[in-house]
């Protein structure tokens, strides 16, 4: 087995250090945490974001947390063209929590709706592996 010289390992480390940057681990899960699949709710309903194994900030932030953490953005009735490398659209399927909010209250019209959670880092693109919830779908009666 080879040694690392005294003068590589430092720059190793350095370089492991960054390829983490806004990549949640493979244990990181976002999930609605009172809202199941199928489910039916009466509006307007007090939706609950739950987050495990990486943290929430704010949109923004520029401190070294923004590299272990991110912030919730709601995909509601998303068509599903979503391109992981760009910032997330602001527009009526993809509600943000800028201010790293973990719940809302949804009022959405009567009917079926497919929910999904995906968070995004300070600039509201995703993470790297996206982390993103099960996508649901809910009936508002």
């Amino acid at each position: 087995m080879r040694k690392l010289t005294p003068l590589l390992a430092p720059v190793l480390l350095l370089a492991g250090g960054i390829a983490q940057a806004h990549s949640p681990g493979e244990h990181a899960k976002v999930y609605f945490k009172n809202l199941q699949d199928g489910q039916t709710i009466t509006a307007p309903y007090k939706v609950q974001f739950g987050i495990e194994g990486y943290g929430i900030v704010p949109a923004g932030t520029t401190d070294k947390r923004r590299h272990t953490a991110g912030h919730h953005h709601l995909l509601i009735d998303h068509p599903g063209n979503l391109d992981l490398d760009e910032p997330l659209d602001h527009n009526r399927n993809c509600m943000h929590f800028d201010q790293g909010e973990t719940e809302t209250v949804l009022d959405l019209p009567p009917g079926k709706h497919t929910l999904q959670l995906l968070l995004g880092d300070e600039d509201h693109e995703p993470t790297d592996p996206p982390l993103m919830s099960k996508k649901i779908t809910i009936t508002v009666q």
